[in-house]
Formats: structure tokens, C-alpha cells, sequence
């Protein structure tokens, strides 16, 4: 933790795609229990920002401090490993494995940190039931809504108590009704077990399930009333 409480803190991130800026000293912090809506129009920076955050993409300069620790000095596997058991991933598509039954793929990143498959697939089903899903356990992805689909994502996510949860547009694919339900369940869910939420999106009706709104423009980040 920071001196002000703060779980995740990135410092003037700067990242170009040849020369193309997609950050330009971005700055940018989140505490624990706190939801927070990016927002901006497409190719503003918003998920890059996001997988700067979760040390998916290292910035060209810029710093990434995650519970005291800077992401940017870690190792490939060191970040790796924060992303099994302290970052949780909702994508706009979920991304589910098509494979696998809907509680083997909430199970899925127990499993790959090492616990046993019986606690695994307990756990995943008691996050089904709080994602109001635990009918389709036994169901593959494609044998699923769209709206059903991403609520499993939501508790793949969820299953490994993460600190971090970063959801990336998790309600693009869904219509409006299916997308505010995915967005009251992961808001309440988060919450209660204090996760931070850091929300990409460009729909207003999905950042108003946050506590706090900003604005990747040019680049920057600013704070929603002052980025008009």
C-alpha cells in the first residue's frame, strides 16, 4: 500500500506503437474496494492503460507500483504469477475454453495455481451461485447465452479472491439488459469481498456502476468533471 491507502499507482506512463503515442505520461491510482470507470473514445489509450496496469505490456517509461512492488522491475514469470493469483480478467468476449464444462473453466485458475480439483470445482460452484449461473455448471460455452456466458466469466475472475479486477469492455458484446445485470453483479460482488475494479468502457450506463470516473484523451488521464 501507498501512504494514501492506494492499492495500484501508475506514474507518467508513456507507451507508442511506432509513432504513435498511445500514452503520454498518464498517471493514474485505485484503492482497494474502489471502482473505476476509463473512459474515451476507441484508440484513446484505454486498454493499453489496462495492460500497462496489469503488467501485460511494459510502458517505454513510467512506473507501475502494485502493493509497494513495481510492476515494471518484476520478471516475466514474477508477473505472471501476480496475474494467477492477484489480478482477475474479465475480456469483452470472456474467452471462455470451449472444452470445458462452465465450472471447469471457473475452476481453471485454481487448478493452475495448484489446487486440488474437488476445492477447486467447489469454490467455482459457490461463484456460480452468487453469479446466478450454478444451472449451468455442467454446460459448455457454446451451449450458453451470451449474457449467461459472461457472468461465468465474471466468476472465473472472481474465483481466486484477486485484489485487482480488470474488466475490458465486459459488457460490449451483451445488450443492455444482460450488460447492467453482468455489471450489478460484478460491482456487488467486488465490493463485498473489497476487489478493485478497474473498468474499461466507452457506455456511460456501464461506468455509472463505479465510484469514480476518467478519461484517457490524448493520452492523459483526467478526472471525468475536469475532462469536458
Amino acid at each position: 500500500m501507498t501512504p494514501d491507502g492506494s492499492l495500484l499507482v501508475a506514474d507518467g506512463l508513456r507507451k507508442a506503437y511506432g509513432p504513435t503515442p498511445a500514452l503520454d505520461g498518464a498517471t493514474f491510482s485505485i484503492h482497494p474496494g474502489e471502482v473505476v470507470a476509463v473512459m474515451g473514445p476507441s484508440g484513446s489509450g484505454k486498454s493499453t492503460l489496462l495492460h500497462c496496469l496489469a503488467g501485460i505490456v511494459r510502458p517505454d517509461s513510467g512506473t507501475v507500483t502494485y502493493r509497494g512492488r513495481e510492476l515494471t522491475a518484476l520478471s516475466d514469470a514474477e508477473r505472471s504469477a501476480l496475474r494467477r493469483t492477484e489480478f482477475g480478467f474479465v475480456f469483452q468476449f470472456g474467452r471462455l475454453v470451449p472444452e470445458l464444462t462452465c465450472v471447469e473453466n471457473v475452476a481453471l485458475p485454481l487448478r493452475l495455481a495448484g489446487v486440488r480439483r474437488r476445492a477447486a470445482e467447489r469454490t467455482a460452484l459457490e461463484w456460480l451461485e452468487r453469479l446466478e449461473v450454478d444451472t449451468l455448471a455442467a454446460k459448455r460455452p457454446g451451449d450458453v447465452s451470451g449474457g449467461q456466458g459472461q457472468r461465468v466469466a465474471v466468476a472465473r475472475a472472481l474465483a481466486t479472491s484477486p485484489r485487482v479486477i480488470f474488466a475490458d469492455e465486459p459488457t460490449g458484446a451483451l445488450d443492455s439488459l444482460n450488460g447492467e445485470r453482468v455489471m450489478e453483479l460484478l460491482a456487488e460482488a467486488a465490493r463485498s469481498t473489497h476487489a478493485a475494479v478497474v473498468l474499461v468502457t466507452h457506455e456511460v450506463r456501464v461506468a455509472a456502476y463505479s465510484d469514480r470516473e476518467v478519461v484517457v484523451r490524448d493520452g492523459k488521464l483526467r478526472d471525468r468533471e475536469y475532462a469536458i
